[in-house]
């Protein structure tokens, strides 16, 4: 399993468009993935979960990824996350 802190640096936060991207990223890998955000944690490929999360730009996360491409997933999160894809 792998932790990491993340903030979200992407301009217009996690929005409607930039939230099915984010899943979209999250869906390619085997892994579950969650995100937690003070005490919610929800999965990372569930669309209502993340939009339950409303999280605008500047805003501190915990990803969590346990699986064979757990690396991978959340150093791919991390990038889009960071606005660099």
């Amino acid at each position: 399993m792998v932790t990491k802190s993340m903030v979200v640096n992407i301009p217009a936060g996690l929005d409607p468009s930039t939230v099915a991207m984010f899943i979209q990223i999250a869906s390619q890998y085997e892994s579950k993935i969650y995100v937690e955000v003070e005490e919610k944690k929800v999965n990372a490929k569930s669309i209502m979960g993340m939009m339950s999360l409303g999280l605008p730009e500047g805003s501190d996360l915990t990803m969590i990824a346990d699986g064979s491409d757990e690396v991978d997933a959340i150093d791919h999160i991390q990038r889009y996350l960071n606005n660099e894809q």
